[in-house]
């Protein structure tokens, strides 16, 4: 199996950082940089996204068995975990299969619950982009925004563009990640239990996140605790210090 890309910076106890749906390793350098100060940041790609591998296959087990083999071929012992929204669907996952290869456990604005992912307009303003006749970074945003007025989500969607030879591609797998969203939304239940300590830090004005949660949280996750930002799904982004410092208290 081909290797997932990765970021690393500074030495100490390992932390793997595991993006979000459509996002990359990219978007957590700046706080990947923080937590370097006090441990060795590890920030993968996952598969079919950022310069990481193209798969026909996509799902929890099969990024879950990616992060396990990006483990072991590091010879890591333990790690902590933070993963956001996707990513931690695939932490929590990981630690239910390996509690013995995960130190302290942070879920950044995900639940261990099924949601239905409504990707629709997202993939329609990028399917609305010709690759093929695109002069410039610029006319993809113009074209994106008749679709997603949200100016940072549209500079978050338009970091999967890249430019080659010819003119540009899109780093995400758009083909595949379209057909297999509604998996996105899945979670397996499992009468597994992790048992080491777990933070879940959700944004206020998330969506994720429904009065009531924490039975469903302690049910896998016995020794979890609950913790709110005033922010929206991409709470790192948008409280980016206010993310660090409550992390930081956490992990150390």
């Amino acid at each position: 199996m081909p290797k997932l890309f990765k970021r690393e910076f500074g030495e100490g106890e390992p932390l793997i950082i595991l993006h979000g749906l459509m996002g990359s390793s990219d978007n957590w350098v700046t706080l990947g940089k923080q937590y370097a100060e006090k441990f060795h940041v590890i920030i993968p790609d996952q598969r079919n996204h950022g310069q990481s591998f193209h798969s026909d296959e996509f799902d929890y087990n099969q990024m879950s068995d990616d992060l396990l083999e990006l483990i072991d071929e590091m010879g890591i012992r333990k790690a902590h975990l933070l993963g956001h929204s996707m990513g931690g669907k695939v932490v929590m996952q990981f630690a239910l299969e390996n509690p013995q290869k995960v130190n302290r456990l942070l879920v950044a604005d995900m639940v261990p619950k099924s949601y239905r992912v409504d990707y629709e307009t997202i993939f329609k303003a990028l399917n609305a982009v010709d690759l093929n006749a695109l002069a410039s970074r610029s006319e993809a945003e113009n074209i994106v925004s008749k679709y997603i007025e949200e100016f940072g989500v549209r500079q978050f969607l338009l970091k999967n563009l890249t430019r080659i030879d010819d003119g540009y591609r899109w780093k995400a797998n758009l083909e595949v990640i379209q057909r297999d969203i509604q998996k996105m939304g899945d979670w397996q239940n499992s009468n597994k239990t992790f048992k080491g300590e777990t933070l879940f830090l959700m944004g206020s004005k998330s969506g994720y996140y429904k009065e009531g949660d924490e039975s469903i949280m302690e049910t896998f996750f016995p020794n979890s605790q609950l913790q709110f930002i005033e922010a929206g799904h991409w709470l790192h982004a948008e409280k980016p210090d206010q993310f660090f410092e409550a992390s930081k208290a956490f992990l150390l």
